[in-house]
């Protein structure tokens, strides 16, 4: 599926600038906005976005985290953290003058889309968690710590697709060859002939490792949105999020969607049938 987007950006703080993909939709429509993990960029949504665009009317904005995708390194690593993310989103928003938007956050992007939606509740009319919650498991931080920011150059594609499928081949059992190398091209830029690197600052990965500070209270934030439309997605190979954590958020919020991507880890693609027909529910009425 194709639709035309349109790259924009905008200069935040001391010059740094950050960048979206912007698909039109119908200006009466509740517009979405899309954002990625810890390490990944706005190509994640590259099916889902012209879907919801073409399909269900909506304009999508489908942004680079600072630090990744076409957005700007930030000099200071410590501007890696979530009180950031979430005044550049904000920044972004108003820039674009979309007052409310529905959002769909995968991993780190969840967790930017609650508080997004727990400080400024006007302002988010619905919100996807893609495999995040209020509550890590240590298996999946340990790996996600450990990794993050670490990935090597490759030289050609097909060594770039090999080494994502080193990294990431229990998430996503059913892959092919075609789909690992689809995978890589998300995560990673060719730069020359012979460079292939990660688009991503290897200071995210820093920035995870030596946080320092007060530690945020995600299920207090949760327990924030209990009058917010809420859909839970969890694969269901995660080693982030457990089955008994999104119990737990049901409890706080009876009123929450959740949906099990089967042979899927952490996270979804977004792709999926069962993710699709889960998000499109969702969106669909808000």
């Amino acid at each position: 599926m194709t639709a035309e987007f349109v790259d924009r950006y905008l200069v935040v703080g001391a010059g740094l600038r950050l960048h979206w993909r912007d698909y039109s939709g119908a200006v009466e429509r509740t517009p979405v906005l899309c954002l990625p993990g810890l390490t990944r960029n706005c190509r994640d949504f590259e099916k889902l976005a012209p879907h919801l665009s073409q399909f269900l009317g909506r304009r999508v904005l489908a942004l680079d985290l600072r630090g990744r995708g076409l957005s700007d390194h930030d000099p200071e690593w410590r501007n890696y953290r979530l009180d950031v993310y979430v005044r550049d989103v904000l920044a972004v928003l108003d820039a674009v003058a979309l007052p409310r938007v529905i959002v769909i956050g995968t991993s780190l992007g969840g967790f930017v889309g609650m508080f997004l939606a727990s400080d400024y509740r006007e302002r988010v009319a619905g919100l996807v968690f893609n495999d995040i919650g209020p509550e890590l498991e240590m298996a999946g931080m340990l790996r996600i710590a450990t990794s993050a920011g670490k990935a090597r150059t490759a030289t050609s594609w097909q060594e770039a697709a090999d080494d994502a499928r080193m990294a990431n081949a229990q998430a996503f059992p059913d892959f092919t060859d075609a789909d690992w190398l689809q995978f890589a091209r998300r995560i990673y830029r060719e730069q020359a002939a012979d460079r292939i690197v990660r688009e991503v600052d290897p200071n995210v990965g820093r920035a995870v490792r030596e946080a320092s500070g007060p530690t945020p209270d995600f299920w207090a934030a949760f327990a924030s949105l209990r009058e917010l439309p809420l859909l839970c997605l969890r694969g269901e190979l995660s080693d982030l999020l457990s089955a008994r954590t999104v119990e737990r958020m049901a409890e706080i919020h009876p009123g929450m969607q959740s949906c099990i991507i089967p042979r899927r880890g952490h996270a979804p693609t977004l792709d999926e049938p069962a993710s699709c027909a889960a998000i499109d529910g969702f969106v669909r009425p808000l």
